[in-house]
């Protein structure tokens, strides 16, 4: 994505919606896979699976390699 006008956060209007990319089952790039709230006391978030769109899930932390 070229431009900087993102979406604001629809939950908080404090946030920006960032999108999200992933890979797929045979290895193909998925764009835009999912957007979350920049807000992290917002956490909203929407995801793609499977053709079907899914709305606050929870969010996993990962652990963060240095």
């Amino acid at each position: 994505m070229v431009s900087n006008n993102l979406p604001s956060c629809m939950e908080c209007t404090r946030g920006t919606l960032v999108p999200l990319s992933d890979f797929g089952a045979q290895g193909a790039a998925v764009h835009y896979k999912a957007w979350v709230c920049t807000n992290p006391e917002c956490e909203f978030n929407l995801k793609i699976r499977n053709g079907e769109i899914h709305l606050n899930e929870p969010i996993i932390r990962g652990a963060r390699v240095r």
